[in-house]
């Protein structure tokens, strides 16, 4: 269950590929995480996009002209990957940008698309009014059912 945050300069992804990306980026973080392609486990991942007014670099603005820079935050319960879907999720992203992109090489030959990711600690992710678990989004994720907080 990723919650992805797509930082990305404004108009950046407005043509096809960039809509393309935006709608691509969920199912590929999910298939680095290992969880299945159910409508349950769709309805618990999600995209928000940000496009800040201002991006800076170095303490100066980039120029309107530049190409885009991309931070791509990733947050996923605790436990739910290993070193090898975290390398998995990082190509995946960075691959979902690239085609984005006109010179999408350019994301392999530059360190403008940062993807950052947060495991969750245990007790530290919370819906329907309670602390939910690993456990929890697995059994959601095969069920449909999430347990309401008790009364």
């Amino acid at each position: 269950m990723p919650f992805v945050e797509l930082f990305a300069p404004k108009g950046a992804l407005d043509s096809e590929r960039g809509r393309a990306a935006k709608r691509e980026l969920v199912a590929e973080v999910m298939k680095a995480e290992g969880a299945p392609d159910t409508p349950a486990a769709r309805a618990i991942s999600w995209l928000v996009v940000t496009e800040p007014e201002g991006w800076y670099v170095g303490g100066e603005e980039a120029g309107a002209g530049e190409p885009p820079r991309y931070v791509v935050r990733v947050s996923v319960p605790a436990g739910s990957l290993d070193d090898a879907k975290r390398a998995d999720m990082i190509d995946r992203v960075t691959r979902v940008l690239a085609g984005a992109e006109p010179d999408g090489e350019r994301l392999y030959r530059e360190p403008v698309a940062w993807v950052l990711i947060n495991e969750v600690a245990e007790g530290n992710w919370g819906a329907v009014g309670r602390a939910v678990g690993l456990s929890d989004i697995v059994g959601f994720v095969g069920t449909g059912q999430l347990a309401p907080a008790p009364a």
